[in-house]
């Protein structure tokens, strides 16, 4: 029976480069098509600081 023995070293920078290698190749499918996204988006900036402020302590203090 023989044992081989790695150091944690060996180790981790074998399994970092292994794993940089599966990360480094994209599997693209041809079915793979984006999905297009039609709508609007809105950004309500009326609320001051303090107004946001005040709405959440208040928030807090109900909990």
């Amino acid at each position: 029976m023989s044992v081989v023995v790695m150091s944690m070293g060996a180790y981790d920078e074998d399994e970092h480069e292994r794993r940089e290698r599966k990360n480094n190749t994209v599997d693209v499918s041809e079915d793979d098509d984006r999905t297009t996204y039609h709508g609007t988006v809105e950004y309500d900036s009326g609320d001051s600081t303090e107004d946001l402020l005040d709405q959440f302590e208040a928030i807090k203090a109900e909990q």
